[in-house]
């Protein structure tokens, strides 16, 4: 039988290395496009991608498992943190993962697409990439305390600069979204300008993935009061 401090020790554990997994995959979307830009290598770092979303995949599996698995003896009755928020814990790991496969599917539609690279377009969607895998690198500081504040009862953890950090990266996404789109359908010599709205879509996409994360985060900490998501300027407006 494990006792409370092992089940939110192998949480806290378990997470930081699936974070760390997501953050390495999403990290490589910056460089794939770069590699297609300089006609280089791309499609070995595609493959790359494939290979650590099917870890991602592996590690949110058995993220899943440790939780459901876990009776209240495991879990510990007093840490009401995780016992009232394990649904909602579960469908967070299940968005989570939503990340790491999108990220393999954008690499893999410029792959099959083919778009050239030396539009306007292209750069600002390589702008989106840049600004997603910072998006991504906050958030694993963000998940990774907001895991801790629900698997230790007594924890305090304040995440508002984190999160306010990343929807401030996802409206840049936006802009960079609404000028590809924009810039390619007003060139006319640009072939095939819904490839890259397309494309420009499924980076949007992504960013919104990362973002509703933060959301998720926000609902769910709404009811611990040791979890501190919104500064009080926002909760007042709220």
């Amino acid at each position: 039988m494990t006792t409370e401090a092992d089940f939110g020790e192998r949480l806290e554990t378990q997470t930081a290395a699936y974070l760390d997994r997501i953050d390495d995959c999403v990290a490589l979307l910056p460089r794939v496009l770069d590699e297609y830009a300089a006609d280089g290598p791309y499609r070995d770092t595609v493959d790359e991608i494939g290979a650590v979303e099917s870890e991602c995949d592996d590690l949110v599996r058995d993220l899943r498992a440790l939780i459901t698995d876990a009776g209240p003896d495991d879990i510990g009755l007093l840490n009401t943190r995780i016992n009232f928020n394990e649904s909602a814990l579960l469908d967070f790991y299940n968005e989570l993962d939503v990340v790491a496969n999108h990220t393999e599917r954008i690499a893999q539609e410029v792959a099959m697409m083919r778009p050239d690279a030396g539009v306007d377009a292209f750069d600002d969607m390589r702008e989106m990439a840049a600004r997603i895998a910072e998006m991504v690198a906050v958030l694993d500081g963000v998940v990774g305390g907001f895991v801790r504040g629900l698997a230790r009862a007594d924890a305090t953890e304040t995440l508002t600069e984190g999160i306010e950090a990343i929807r401030e990266l996802e409206s840049e996404c936006d802009d960079l979204r609404n000028d590809a789109i924009a810039t390619v359908f007003a060139d006319d010599a640009v072939d095939q300008p819904l490839v890259y709205r397309e494309l420009a879509i499924l980076l949007d996409e992504l960013a919104n993935a990362v973002e509703d994360l933060t959301d998720r985060i926000v609902v769910i900490a709404s009811k611990e009061p040791g979890i501190v998501t919104e500064s009080p300027s926002d909760a007042d407006e709220n």
